[in-house]
């Protein structure tokens, strides 16, 4: 069984893909699943290299499993000084 996710973008991310974007993975992935997804299905991602995944307003950490109606969000690298 699968899930599909709506995933918002911002910033660069946002200039890339649009927002939202779709998302379908298997029931029980997790957030590093997602970010492979992500890059496979939007290879132009690749190019903010560490983008961040967040999950219900904070950072996921690669092994977090994802549930059906997490808010998700790609938060692309911030530079600046």
């Amino acid at each position: 069984m699968s899930v599909t996710y709506q995933v918002q973008t911002f910033a660069a991310a946002r200039e890339l893909l649009g927002s939202p974007v779709s998302i379908t993975l298997p029931r029980g992935a997790k957030a590093r699943d997602l970010r492979q997804q992500l890059l496979v299905d939007f290879p132009a991602l690749a190019t903010l290299k560490d983008f961040a995944i967040a999950r219900n307003e904070a950072y996921a950490l690669p092994g977090e499993i994802l549930e059906a109606g997490d808010e998700l969000v790609i938060i692309p690298p911030v530079s600046g000084g």
